[in-house]
């Protein structure tokens, strides 16, 4: 490690950055001294948390606006990114949605738009990067899935299905490139307060919280550290692992 900054001159890119988890986690990653890919749909969102970031870190940031479901948005921002820098260490898929709905009621196109944004985004983000990540050292791929994939929740078929199937594809990207060093795990967050969960209604709210062993709900720093430990060198004999970090809510299954 390299004193205190352990991750100098290293590189890493999050999804769904601009805010929320996404925002915590590139800052965690900046704090110990990578650079740092801010993408998200909104360019000048992008830009002005890169910005942010950067200055109060000392890092360099960049900031990409990308649509992650979208093959051609992904390849430009991997030309970005080796442009810029000529690597990327720490790749996490972070970017997601939410359309909840019944399965009696739900729409076709709030299936597709929660399947593409959280599992086709990860695979064509991960492919997008793989010339990069293959080339770099350390090199970590960490994937947001979520407790809903474990569980299965009343309204999201969508929204459990596309975090289930996250869960096999980073198990299949831990075992295709173990032997090019790229270690590859999912972290599934709980009941987290953000922007989108906030959107719930109360009263979801409340039942979410009320399904938690420890009593609060997750803040984001509680999902950051743990993405920050996965890219860390503390966790290089960890891959195609699955942590939840959700209070306790799905202790059990």
């Amino acid at each position: 490690m390299n004193g205190d900054k352990p991750f100098k001159d290293q590189v890493g890119l999050v999804t769904g950055s601009a805010r929320g988890i996404g925002r915590a986690i590139a800052e965690d990653l900046a704090d110990w001294g990578a650079n740092v890919v801010i993408v998200d749909m909104d360019q000048a969102a992008c830009e002005q948390t890169a910005q942010e970031i950067a200055n109060k870190y000392g890092v360099k940031g960049i900031g990409v606006a990308c649509n992650v479901a979208k093959k051609e948005d992904a390849s430009a921002c991997a030309d970005k990114v080796k442009a810029e820098f000529g690597t990327l260490n720490f790749l996490v898929n972070n970017a997601g949605v939410i359309r909840d709905n019944l399965m009696l009621r739900m729409k076709e196109e709030e299936w597709d738009m929660v399947s593409d944004v959280n599992l086709k985004g990860p695979f064509l983000m991960t492919q997008a990067f793989l010339r990069l990540l293959i080339k770099a050292e350390p090199s970590r791929v960490v994937n947001i899935s979520s407790v809903s994939g474990l569980l299965g929740q009343v309204g999201q078929a969508n929204y459990s299905s596309s975090k289930s199937g996250l869960l096999g594809l980073t198990k299949v990207i831990a075992r295709e490139f173990a032997t090019k060093n790229i270690l590859c795990n999912a972290i599934c967050p709980g009941f987290v307060q953000t922007d989108m969960t906030g959107s719930l209604t109360d009263d979801v709210q409340e039942q979410l919280k009320k399904m938690i062993p420890i009593g609060r709900p997750g803040q984001v720093k509680d999902i950051s550290r743990v993405v920050r430990f996965l890219c860390s060198e503390d966790a290089g004999y960890i891959t195609g692992n699955i942590i939840r970090v959700d209070g306790g809510t799905a202790t059990g299954i």
